[in-house]
């Protein structure tokens, strides 16, 4: 299996055991509060748990924290931005990508400060794909986004799976996209995962 969880317990959910196959999007919902973003920092191992993880059969625990957090990345719905220009932020600048969510080539120029928060959601996500995560944590990722930008962000992620074979957890109050978007649909329910297969 590409990606499984055994026996995971926080504080808000589990015990849980679930796996998540390569080249797919798993859409994660459920009421405010009931440990969706928790669950997400638990994969990424920034936050405590117990229980294991594991990524082609080897455990979290054979990789440096570093490792692993770039292996398994994760995109906060606010993400921080702590250098004056936009550019300084990247390890490299990938035009396709920028171009795809609509940014003009000087975007790289930018002071931060200017940006909305829509635009730092977008190019929070190419930030974190330019350390080529193989299981991508995609925390309410267009929540700031028009329909235009959310359809142009969907179809780089698409893209991304495609060409980088990895997956998604991609968590989302919109229904509509997940169900649109997602191949697996994860509902928390009573400190449980319900799971069922998309259509």
């Amino acid at each position: 299996m590409f990606f499984c969880a055994r026996a995971l317990r926080n504080r808000c959910v589990g015990p849980l055991d679930f796996d998540i196959s390569e080249n797919s999007i798993i859409g994660l919902e459920g009421p405010s509060g009931c440990g969706k973003t928790m669950l997400l920092r638990n994969l990424s191992d920034i936050e405590p748990f117990e229980g294991s993880l594991y990524m082609d059969s080897r455990s979290w625990l054979d990789y440096r924290p570093e490792q692993w957090r770039r292996m398994v990345q994760l995109v906060p719905a606010n993400a921080l931005w702590w250098h004056e220009r936009v550019g300084e932020h990247f390890s490299e600048k990938n035009e396709q990508w920028s171009a795809m969510l609509g940014f003009d080539a000087d975007i790289w120029n930018w002071g931060v400060e200017r940006l909305s928060s829509g635009e730092r959601q977008r190019l929070a996500l190419i930030r974190s794909l330019c350390r080529q995560p193989r299981l991508l944590l995609l925390d309410e990722p267009t929540s700031n986004l028009d329909n235009k930008n959310t359809m142009r962000l969907e179809e780089l992620v698409r893209l991304y799976i495609k060409t980088h074979q990895a997956s998604v957890v991609w968590v989302s109050h919109n229904l509509e996209q997940l169900a649109r978007l997602a191949h697996e649909q994860w509902h928390i329910k009573d400190r449980h995962i319900e799971m069922s297969k998309s259509p």
